[in-house]
């Protein structure tokens, strides 16, 4: 009996977890919802480009206006719309991928509706924070951890000129990073890992959705002119550097806040 119990509470509260991650994902699913949408249906007037912008504005507006989202959220996720979209940019005048389809609100061959892309992850991160009350264990100080999510995103642009160093920001985040901790809640239960692993998995989920958002025709690399493929395994330690860069700022932001508040 006592087993059965058991398994059955466990059971409840993985399916508790899940439930709760997909209310976290929301912003991300739903612009996979409009993706597979809008790729199986002409809509009129506007290119597809332009229809992903204005349903992704109505879907942050709704967000907010229905309190799923703060006001204080918001402003993060608005900072994550311009980093992403300055990086867009550089990246696709690269030639590192592209958005082969076209578009009234297109800047530099960057249709704005991709800044949405970037902004789900910090709407992910937030939403994450909030439903399971996390809280940071042995978390770096604010002087080591910004620079170090500086370096990350600048080695983006710098590594299409230098030498790429993320092999080396690797081993700075592994440092820095070594014994601190995500503690968060699922239910009456406390549950905590090695922030680096949280990283590593975000990163690995990030990297299975840009397969999907490829497939759905959101943009295209190189190598998936001709047809899709499988996006390149090693793309995951790129996503994972972005990761460590969204949650930095998201966390810095959490503790700068708290610190206020006490």
């Amino acid at each position: 009996m006592d087993i059965s119990l058991t398994q059955t509470k466990t059971t409840n509260s993985l399916l508790f977890f899940v439930v709760q991650q997909v209310r976290a994902a929301i912003f991300p699913l739903f612009i996979f919802f409009i993706l597979g949408i809008t790729l199986i249906i002409d809509l009129p007037i506007l290119a597809r480009y332009d229809w992903l912008l204005l349903f992704c504005v109505a879907m942050q507006f709704f967000m907010v206006k229905t309190n799923l989202e703060s006001v204080d959220e918001l402003k993060v996720i608005t900072v994550f719309h311009f980093i992403g979209l300055v990086m867009e940019i550089f990246k696709v005048n690269m030639g590192s991928w592209s958005y082969p389809e076209e578009g009234i609100f297109k800047v530099f061959n960057v249709p704005l509706f991709s800044g949405f892309m970037y902004a789900s992850v910090a709407s992910y991160l937030c939403q994450f924070w909030r439903i399971f009350d996390v809280r940071l264990i042995q978390w770096p100080s604010l002087k080591i951890a910004v620079p170090l999510a500086a370096m990350i995103y600048l080695n983006f642009f710098m590594h299409h000129y230098i030498w790429d160093f993320r092999w080396i920001l690797f081993g700075a985040v592994a440092v820095v990073f070594f014994r601190a901790k995500l503690s968060f809640r699922i239910r009456q239960s406390l549950i905590q890992i090695p922030i680096i692993a949280y990283f590593f998995l975000i990163g690995l989920l990030i990297w299975i959705g840009e397969n999907i958002a490829t497939l759905l025709g959101a943009w295209h690399y190189p190598n998936q002119s001709n047809g899709w493929e499988l996006v390149h395994i090693g793309k995951i330690s790129s996503w994972l550097l972005l990761v460590i860069v969204s949650f930095l700022i998201v966390a810095n932001l959490k503790v700068v806040k708290d610190r206020i508040k006490s």
